[in-house]
């Protein structure tokens, strides 16, 4: 069962209160190079991006905010660091959401002109806390520890929360996983303000798909979350693809093509790992519900992909393709593709 939160809304896209997950990710580029901006945001939402986030480090990139609205359909939301002004601007553009951490806006002046814009503007703010980030007195108090990460988040929010802004998203994130993990447990325990999800600074995208699947994984399993963002040293398109296939991978996301495989052994006498690959790939822009099984050889077969709406199995230089467990055809293993790509289609696009 997942923890019921507030719903926030982003241009459109409800966040919390019994949503879908929403899945995030954030532009590479100068956010003021329209061309190069407005090609990965098209790219993102091509893979599945619902959410797009954008740095904001000037005024180009503040006032570039505009013509990115009109010109793409994703909501953009502002990352904004250590400037007030920069804030209302990226509002003031059209930004569907901004991302700020009061602690680094300035003072309570600076902190109420950019909140009173926020709710001019009927617009939710993620307050974000890292371990890089955590406020001065709870690190002396705690430590870099949980606690403290989730008491700084909060006090930012009281902040806001001060000047009347309550569409609120929160984050906690940290590179560690055991820390990040413990810190949005415990956030969650403490408020109702809908989560975003992340390991921050994951790493590339080996390494970071790792951590962010356990991570990110192990906190929805739990429950806990509303959106999320994988972070890889990568273009942010494999962010997409990974953040789809943790939510699959938790049950949470049923609009898919699912292809099983066995990792293969010494008694695979055919390309089955290739096959596999190249079926995975093809089934990828499918958003139907579909089980489809790719297994070395019998005796991880028809018995153990039972389930698979279609299936092959091969042995002894040849295949079985298999539907519901069931023997349907016999072809060569050199004709396998072939035949087994004309059962995929004749499944998923009744060709």
């Amino acid at each position: 069962m997942r923890k019921w939160t507030r719903s926030v809304d982003v241009g459109g896209v409800k966040i919390g209160g019994g949503a879908p997950v929403k899945i995030q990710s954030m532009t590479t580029v100068k956010t003021a190079d329209l061309e190069k901006s407005v090609a990965q945001i098209s790219a993102l939402e091509k893979a599945g991006c619902e959410i797009v986030r954008v740095a904001v480090s000037d005024e180009a990139d503040a006032l570039a905010i505009r013509q990115l609205v009109q010109k793409t359909r994703l909501p953009l939301v502002a990352d904004i660091h250590f400037s007030p002004k920069l804030a209302v601007m990226a509002i003031e553009s059209g930004a569907h959401k901004v991302r700020i951490n009061p602690g680094n806006i300035g003072g309570e002046q600076e902190i109420k002109y950019v909140a009173d814009c926020i709710k001019a503007h009927g617009i939710p703010v993620r307050v974000g806390a890292n371990t890089g980030s955590i406020e001065k007195s709870f690190l002396e108090k705690y430590g870099r520890s949980a606690p403290a990460l989730v008491e700084s988040a909060l006090y930012n929010v009281g902040i806001l929360e001060k000047f009347g802004v309550q569409d609120i998203v929160i984050s906690v994130k940290a590179s560690d996983v055991p820390l990040t993990v413990e810190a949005y447990s415990l956030l969650s325990q403490k408020t109702d303000y809908p989560l975003h999800l992340g390991v921050t600074e994951a790493g590339t995208t080996e390494t970071g798909i790792v951590k962010s699947a356990v991570g990110i994984g192990s906190l929805l399993l739990n429950g806990i979350g509303d959106t999320i963002r994988v972070s890889l040293t990568d273009d942010p398109v494999q962010e997409v693809y990974a953040a789809k296939n943790i939510l699959r991978a938790c049950g949470l996301d049923e609009t898919f093509v699912e292809v099983v495989a066995c990792p293969t052994c010494g008694r695979c006498a055919w390309e089955s790992m290739s096959l596999a690959k190249k079926v995975t790939e093809f089934v990828r822009p499918y958003k139907k519900r579909a089980k489809i099984a790719v297994m070395g050889c019998v005796v991880n077969g028809p018995g153990e992909a039972k389930d698979a709406d279609l299936g092959i199995a091969g042995g002894n230089g040849s295949c079985l393709i298999f539907k519901k467990g069931v023997a349907y055809k016999k072809t060569s293993a050199e004709e396998a593709e072939r035949e087994f790509f004309k059962e995929i289609r004749l499944l998923l696009d009744g060709e």
